[in-house]
């Protein structure tokens, strides 16, 4: 493989930004987007905080026709593929529509219309359920309505890898690219905030507050960590082959290096400590990239505030990189917008273009009280100055999934 895959559009709706500008200049601010809950009633739980974006309009970006029977997944993608739309500057027509793809990672987005149609087939019976409404329930129906609503005729795709979904999607994508199966790919991932996903993640004891005896608290790295905060939203970046785009004059964000993947079935819903598959992943990365570890200036962590996690990946940096890991600055974005299960690799992605564009590291908020175990520089509570060439991203969950990325600064 030796095409040359760049990025050439950002289209990005989280709880801190809506679009390119405003979630850089958000993580810049180091602002934070979680919130008191308001989508549901959430005053029977012990945390009523969340990276929800309470003010989303979705007629903003697809007007007002066709809405009715969309769920909130569904208009996060699609606001999110039209914000992408403009971004690149691409216009799709009948004669270039079959290069162009769609590869979206999401795990729960149709849990709330599942529950929702579910509940009136249980209570009324079938008869008496809204037809309309069954497309939502099925996992790949926002991908596909981004392809109905922006008339894009190539490939579709779903991926459901649970929290690196969205980073596997932006792979499955630039392993399309290369084999020359398309030529411009929106890519990216979705998850919305709902009654169904929070009780979930709150009765495992996942959830910053939600166990006897601690508060709510989302501070990644910091020794007061106890649990994610739950967020949601939507992210597509334009993928695209460098010489179509080269051809078409567009504006280039930056360049993937490479991926690096690894699935470790030590355990279900437990770090294993030992990070066998995560370290693999960074290795094949780094590998795949070409790089040296010193030619990495910020990695763009997966640190999501829980105890386990966020000391199990320091050790794998640290492993991995040796010495020159106390060098490299790294920062938690979500710190800022949460746990964003599926579509957090898409995000820490954008925030990557947004330092590599605009020159700075985002911060790690709510830094105060180092850990020993944490010993790293997580860039505390501001946002650094810095100009970046290379950046590695971390993406990994409990349930044994591992993808890293490098992503670097373009250069012709």
């Amino acid at each position: 493989m030796s095409k040359r895959v760049v990025i050439t559009g950002l289209g990005i709706l989280t709880s801190n930004g809506k679009g390119r500008q405003e979630y850089w200049q958000a993580l810049k601010e180091g602002r934070v987007g979680y919130k008191p809950v308001t989508l549901f009633d959430a005053s029977e739980f012990t945390v009523n905080q969340a990276g929800e974006i309470g003010d989303f309009d979705a007629t903003v970006y697809m007007g007002t026709k066709g809405l009715r029977t969309l769920d909130r997944s569904t208009k996060l993608l699609v606001s999110a593929a039209k914000l992408a739309k403009d971004d690149c500057q691409f216009i799709i027509t009948e004669e270039n529509t079959d290069d162009v793809g769609v590869s979206c990672g999401t795990t729960l987005g149709s849990i709330k219309s599942i529950s929702d149609f579910d509940e009136v087939t249980l209570r009324e019976g079938p008869r008496y359920t809204n037809p309309a409404l069954f497309p939502n329930t099925v996992i790949n129906s926002p991908a596909s309505q981004v392809s109905i609503w922006h008339n894009i005729k190539g490939f579709n795709t779903t991926i459901s890898t649970g929290f690196t979904a969205s980073l596997d999607a932006m792979q499955y994508a630039y392993d399309f690219l290369q084999w020359d199966r398309a030529k411009v790919i929106f890519a990216g991932g979705v998850e919305e905030m709902c009654m169904q996903t929070f009780f979930g993640f709150y009765t495992l004891k996942f959830m910053s507050g939600s166990k006897e005896g601690t508060t709510f608290i989302n501070c990644p790295f910091d020794k007061r960590r106890n649990g994610v905060t739950l967020g949601e939203g939507a992210c597509l970046i334009v993928m695209e082959d460098y010489e179509h785009a080269k051809a078409r004059n567009a504006r280039i964000l930056g360049e993937i290096a490479s991926f690096g993947y690894s699935f470790d079935p030590s355990r279900i819903n437990k770090y294993n400590p030992r990070a066998t598959g995560l370290k693999r992943a960074m290795t094949e990365a780094l590998e795949e990239a070409e790089v040296d570890i010193t030619d990495i200036d910020y990695i763009c962590s997966n640190a999501n505030s829980t105890l386990a996690a966020d000391k199990i990946e320091t050790n794998a940096i640290k492993e991995i990189f040796g010495k020159h890991a106390y060098k490299i600055p790294v920062s938690a974005v979500k710190s800022m917008i949460g746990e964003c299960y599926s579509v957090s690799g898409a995000f820490a992605v954008a925030a990557s273009l947004g330092a590599l564009n605009e020159s700075f590291i985002p911060p790690t908020v709510n830094y105060k009280e180092p850990d020993p175990d944490c010993d790293l520089d997580y860039v505390p509570n501001e946002a650094r100055p810095a100009k970046l060439k290379n950046i590695f991203i971390i993406n990994f969950s409990p349930s044994g999934s591992n993808t890293c990325m490098v992503l670097r600064k373009f250069e012709p």
